[in-house]
């Protein structure tokens, strides 16, 4: 499995203030919510595309919100101003994935081959639809969005070869 230095886990963004004082808004995408403070250091990216390293963020989940306290801000405006900044962090800071279980990012750039052998791409990003989730692949010729459902669609998954094999129709 890939564990590239320098790779990147996007993990949620600034949405906005909340209070006065300084608290950060977030919109996280661990599960659970609270469970983006265990992954430090931060790389917060700006939509402008500036980046700054950070340590040392505190935080909890209210219920409705997930709010943060960053070091050395301790005011609305500078919390505003932040709005929309993505908060990443090194791939691996993350704890290994169970047996069976990987990160949608290991999965990006693997190749897709369907049951036939014919090659479908690869990986380019991984989205969910509150159904299921679902894999997109590119080539050089279209995109595709394939069903990531085991074992109906998705029949396995091989780090060492790069390969995810899928019951796909190629024309589809």
């Amino acid at each position: 499995m890939s564990d590239t230095p320098g790779r990147r886990i996007l993990l949620g963004r600034v949405i906005g203030a909340f209070g006065v004082k300084g608290d950060v808004k977030l919109e996280s995408w661990t599960e659970p919510r609270a469970a983006i403070f265990r992954y430090q250091p931060w790389i917060l990216r700006t939509p402008q595309g500036a980046e700054r390293e950070l340590r040392g963020v505190r935080g909890r989940d209210t219920g409705k919100h997930v709010v943060a306290q960053i070091p050395d801000i301790d005011d609305r405006d500078t919390v505003e101003a932040m709005r929309g900044t993505e908060i990443y962090v090194p791939r691996e800071a993350l704890p290994p994935p169970k047996p069976g279980e990987y990160y949608w990012v290991d999965l990006e750039g693997l190749r897709v081959l369907n049951l036939e052998g014919v090659d479908l791409g690869t990986v380019s990003h991984l989205f969910s639809t509150g159904a299921n989730d679902v894999l997109v692949t590119r080539d050089d010729e279209r995109e595709r969005m394939i069903p990531f459902v085991t074992p109906q669609y998705v029949h396995g998954i091989d780090f060492d070869a790069g390969v995810v094999t899928v019951d796909w129709d190629p024309e589809f």
